[in-house]
C-alpha cells in the first residue's frame, strides 16, 4: 500500500526521579545520604532509509514515545537511561508541525539519522543536597517530563525527472520500457493510481532516477481527479518531461497549456521547473498526418521549424525539435528543452529519449553547480 502521508503524536521519555535514601549499615554511625540520580528519558530519532519507499509501516501507529528514565536508587545507585526510539523514514520526508504548520526536519539524505526529541533530565538525588546546615536531607528532584508533538509527516519523492502528462498519455508505458518500473498499463484514464519510480540506466555507469505521477486534469491544483494529491511528487524533480497524446481528443496546444497552468497554480517553483516535451503514441495515426499536427502544435506555442528540425526529420521520418549536441540546438530558457515524439509500444524515438534525458539532467545540474 501506497503511504504518503501520516499523523502522529511523538514523545520523548520523562526522567527519572532522584532517590531519597540514607546509608544504614550495621557499625556504620549517622550514616549520609545516599540516594542516587534518575536516568534521562529516551529520546527520538529520525532516520533516513532507502530500503524504505513509503510511510505505510507508520500507518495505524497514532503514538510513538521514547521510554521514560528509570528513578535513582539507594547506595548512589543512577537508575538506568530510557531507550531511545528511532523512526526510520523514507528520503524525501518533511516533518510538519501540526499546531502551527511550521516544517521542522526536510529528510533527503540516505543514512541521516536526526535527533527530533530530547529526552527529559533525570533528577538528582538526595545526596547531592547535603551541607553543613543540612546533614540529613529527605527530598530530591523529581525527572523533567519529555517534549510532545503533533506531527504530520508527508513524503515527496526525490527524481531527477517527473513525468507529467493527462491521463493515459503513455506515461506508465514509457516508464516501464525505459526503466526497471513495472507500474499496471492498461488502456483506460486513471489506471496508474499512485506515483513510481524507476532507474534509467545510460550505459554501464550513468543513470537517473523518474517518477511517475498520476495523471494531471484540468482544476487538478483546485482538487478534481487525482493530481492535487500526487501533484507534491513532483516538487523536488530538478525536470519535467510534459506528454502530449497526438492521438487523443483533446488537441495538444490544449494539453500543454493545461498542464503549465495546473502546475503553476499548484506551486510557482513548479512552473519554472526546466522541462522537455515528449508527443506520445505516434504509432496510432499516419506518419504525415503525425508530422502535420506536430508543426501545428508548435507553431502554435510560438517554436519555429528550423535547418536542425529539418534535417532529424529527413533522418528518422518524424519530427523533432531542440535537441542538443548531436540532435540539434539549446532552445531558449524559457521554452521547452527539446520536442521529441516517441511511441513507447512500438519503441520509436524511446531511445534517442532515454540519452535526451540524460543529457537534461546533466545540464540542469551542471547549471546548478556552476
Amino acid at each position: 500500500m501506497f503511504v504518503d502521508s501520516v499523523e502522529l503524536t511523538v514523545s520523548s521519555g520523562k526522567g527519572g526521579a532522584g532517590a531519597v535514601s540514607f546509608w544504614t549499615e550495621k557499625f556504620v554511625i549517622k550514616g549520609g545520604p545516599d540516594g542516587g540520580d534518575g536516568g534521562r528519558g529516551g529520546s527520538v530519532f529520525f532516520k533516513v532509509d532507502n530500503n524504505t519507499d513509503t510511510l505505510s509501516s507508520l500507518r495505524g501507529r497514532n503514538v510513538i514515545k521514547a521510554e521514560n528514565g528509570r528513578p535513582g536508587e539507594g547506595r548512589k545507585c543512577y537508575g538506568r537511561k530510557g531507550k531511545d526510539t528511532t523512526i526510520v523514514v523514507p528520503p524525501g520526508t518533511q516533518v510538519i508541525d501540526m499546531e502551527t504548520g511550521e516544517e521542522l526536519l526536510d529528510l533527503v539524505n540516505e543514512g541521516e539519522v536526526v535527533l527530533f526529541l530530547e529526552g527529559g533530565k533525570g533528577g538528582l538525588g538526595n545526596m547531592h543536597f547535603k551541607s553543613a546546615s543540612n546533614q540529613r536531607p529527605t527530598y530530591a528532584q523529581s525527572g523533567l517530563p519529555g517534549i510532545t508533538k503533533h506531527v504530520r509527516l508527508e513524503m515527496k519523492l526525490i527524481a531527477d525527472v517527473g513525468l507529467v502528462g493527462y491521463p493515459n498519455v503513455g506515461k506508465s508505458t514509457l516508464i516501464s520500457t525505459l526503466s526497471n518500473a513495472r507500474p499496471e498499463v492498461a488502456n483506460y484514464e486513471f489506471t496508474t493510481l499512485t506515483p513510481k519510480l524507476g532507474v534509467v540506466h545510460i550505459g554501464d555507469y550513468d543513470s537517473f532516477m523518474m517518477a511517475d505521477i498520476p495523471g494531471i486534469i484540468e482544476g487538478a491544483s483546485d482538487g478534481r481527479g487525482l493530481g492535487l494529491e500526487f501533484l507534491k511528487h513532483i516538487e523536488r524533480t530538478k525536470t519535467l518531461l510534459i506528454m502530449i497524446d497526438v492521438s487523443n481528443y483533446r488537441e495538444m496546444k490544449y494539453q500543454y497549456e493545461t498542464l503549465l497552468i495546473e502546475l503553476e497554480r499548484y506551486s510557482e517553483t513548479l512552473s519554472k521547473r526546466k522541462y522537455a516535451i515528449a508527443i506520445t503514441k505516434i504509432d496510432a495515426l499516419p506518419q504525415e498526418e503525425v508530422n502535420r499536427l506536430i508543426e501545428t502544435f508548435l507553431q502554435d506555442i510560438g517554436l519555429q521549424a528550423n535547418d536542425t528540425l529539418k534535417q532529424y526529420k529527413a533522418d528518422t521520418g518524424f519530427l523533432s525539435y531542440g535537441f542538443k549536441k548531436e540532435f540539434g540546438v539549446l532552445l531558449p530558457q524559457k521554452e521547452p528543452f527539446f520536442v521529441l515524439p516517441i511511441s513507447s509500444v512500438a519503441h520509436l524515438n524511446t531511445e534517442a529519449l532515454r540519452y535526451a534525458l540524460g543529457d537534461f539532467v546533466k545540464n540542469v545540474v551542471e547549471e546548478k553547480e556552476a
